[in-house]
């Protein structure tokens, strides 16, 4: 495969939110309200099944039809780059190949593993989902959460690929990233959200992947831009600002906080996927109190 469209994937990109009903319907409509009001925001593209999208805990059904929701609401307007996780290769290649046949744009392709693997099987499992598909790849590192991580020389090995075009690394170790920017100058950086987005664009990020974007899209969208012009006096004094979702986040579930304060504005996510649980009465107040500090 070699003719493909090379999208140039920048900005702000919300993880988006996997709204599940009592039943375990997708609530499409309320998905379809949220992504709009994102675009509307000004952000730059959208992620379904992230990590804030609770890609683990839903089953395949589950996650196709989040990702053919996003793809229609979006409807052209911004790139959808759509999670691809699993276990297996064989699954992952699935997924991938559905994804891209529903019209996603690009693809964050996740690794995830029970037994320990060696680098070469690590590169062999993200290799068979870009030779899967003819659409951009952003590889995903997160060594918080990931039993195996990217190494260096896999990163550089794959980043070699034409259609490996970007990384979305969550490590927050910007010498870690200034490591992958030396080493591969064609890949390009995404951030995770938190303190170090504007750290990130600093050193030569294009951007980051995260769920704080979906509650805080249109300050998400101002901190992008005042890094890009290079006014980073006010970057900085946003970034501290912002530091307060994620000061608030860090003591709660993700998926919980993000669904509990999309709630307080409004929208009918329901709660996250058990085994996790939804947010206390006290921990809701929190999270609401914070927000509306945001939104002062």
């Amino acid at each position: 495969m070699t003719n493909f469209p090379m999208t140039d994937f920048h900005g702000v990109y919300p993880y988006l939110v996997s709204p599940v009903g009592e039943g375990g319907e997708i609530r499409g409509d309320v998905l379809t309200c949220l992504i709009d009001d994102l675009i509307k925001a000004g952000v730059h593209g959208v992620t379904p099944l992230g990590s804030t999208g609770e890609f683990a805990y839903l089953n395949n059904e589950q996650r196709s039809a989040v990702v053919r929701i996003s793809i229609e609401a979006a409807a052209g307007r911004v790139p959808v780059v759509a999670g691809v996780a699993a276990t297996a290769t064989a699954d992952a290649v699935a997924q991938a190949r559905l994804y891209a046949g529903l019209g996603a744009d690009g693809i964050l392709a996740i690794l995830e593993s029970y037994f320990p693997l060696k680098d070469a099987q690590v590169e062999e499992y993200f290799r068979a989902i870009v030779d899967a598909v003819d659409i951009p790849i952003v590889l995903y590192t997160n060594p918080q959460f990931q039993r195996t991580d990217l190494t260096l020389d896999v990163i550089a090995r794959l980043a070699e690929h034409p259609r490996i075009c970007y990384i979305k690394d969550a490590s927050t170790n910007t010498g870690r990233l200034l490591s992958i920017m030396n080493r591969c100058e064609r890949l390009k950086v995404f951030s995770a959200s938190a303190h170090i987005p504007a750290a990130v664009m600093l050193i030569g990020g294009v951007g980051w992947m995260a769920g704080p974007a979906c509650i805080i899209p249109r300050q998400s969208v101002r901190l992008y831009d005042l890094c890009r012009a290079g006014r980073w006096a006010e970057a900085m004094e946003l970034q501290r600002k912002l530091w307060r979702i994620n000061e608030v986040f860090a003591h709660f579930n993700l998926a919980a906080c993000i669904k509990a304060a999309l709630q307080h504005q409004g929208y009918d996510v329901g709660d996250p996927v058990p085994p996790q649980r939804p947010l206390g009465a006290d921990e809701r107040r929190i999270v609401a109190a914070v927000l509306d500090e945001m939104s002062g």
